[in-house]
């Protein structure tokens, strides 16, 4: 499931930190799209440290085209026999009820929250049409930090791990915390306050709040509310963190954190403390799914 839920990004209501007002939602002109983009891309390079390649294609979408975009990418990141394993094995933990239909879940959640994404595949950043005007630059910001990180490390092959699904959950952490806090960086009139803990505090608070006034989102298992704000709540504490104690590099490449106890314990990573993996032995004939929970998952467990 972990893997599926990667492979788009969101933006939370993170105005309601700003303090912003609510405006109504209006149809998207492409030219004017462009230019605004344009006009974020140097403060986007500034705040993250590395300079844009090329600027990356910009398209609108409908919300019916990102459902039909949702289910495709369902499709392909986890095919029938795979969901089915996972879905077995969460209800066997006790994660999901038994009737839960996962996959229609997954694509109503996505359809509900997403307000614009950045598509590696075709290295793409899509704004959705019908979306609140008044957050639109810091989702831009956002998604087009996504497409710088895929300018130095390929999003797509990283994402698309199958190996160990904790390992990434503690990639998409990277991404997305480095794009929550250089968005900010970008927008924030006052970025003395992002060195203010209250401040995250409050961050959080309002990112709970914002999706708990989701009614797909509030009415989903804990595992899967846990596992779309870790990386935007967890990501960002992260993200801070690298900024503050390996100032002029990256969080992203041979360094990043390779569990979710690095990124909740960043002080493990930088003295090498790396995850010990444990196996089954003996017969594994009817293993219905095989796959690696981390910290992330076994508090959620407890």
């Amino acid at each position: 499931m972990r893997r599926f839920l990667a492979a788009v990004t969101i933006v939370f209501a993170l105005g309601a930190c700003r303090g912003e007002p609510q405006a109504s939602a209006q149809s998207l002109d492409q030219a004017a799209l462009e230019r605004l983009v344009d006009s974020l891309m140097p403060s986007v390079a500034a705040a993250t440290g590395v300079p844009f390649r090329s600027r990356p294609a910009i398209g609108v979408r409908s919300r019916e085209q990102v459902r039909s975009y949702l289910l495709a990418k369902l499709d392909q990141e986890l095919p029938p026999e795979r969901l089915e394993g996972i879905t077995t094995a969460y209800r066997l933990l006790g994660l999901i009820p038994d009737t839960l239909d996962v996959a229609r879940l997954i694509v109503d959640l996505y359809t509900e929250q997403v307000a614009g994404f950045y598509d590696p595949d075709s290295s793409m950043l899509y704004a959705v049409q019908g979306g609140d005007r008044m957050q639109l630059r810091l989702i831009l910001a956002h998604e087009l930090v996504h497409a710088l990180q895929h300018q130095y490390v390929a999003l797509d092959s990283v994402m698309r791990s199958r190996e160990n699904a904790d390992r990434l959950a503690a990639a998409q952490a990277v991404f997305e915390g480095q794009a929550t806090l250089v968005s900010m960086f970008t927008l924030v009139p006052d970025t003395s306050a992002l060195s203010n803990d209250e401040f995250w505090v409050t961050y959080r608070d309002q990112v709970r709040m914002a999706q708990a006034g989701m009614k797909v989102f509030a009415s989903a298992p804990l595992v899967i509310r846990e596992g779309l704000i870790f990386p935007y709540v967890g990501g960002a504490d992260f993200a801070r963190w690298w900024r503050s104690n390996r100032p002029g590099t990256q969080p992203f490449g041979p360094g990043m954190p390779v569990s979710t106890e690095q990124v909740l314990h960043p002080e493990r990573l930088a003295r090498g403390d790396a995850p010990v993996s444990v196996r089954f032995t003996g017969d594994t004939s009817e293993v219905i799914h095989d796959d690696t929970v981390g910290e992330l998952e076994i508090a959620i467990l407890r």
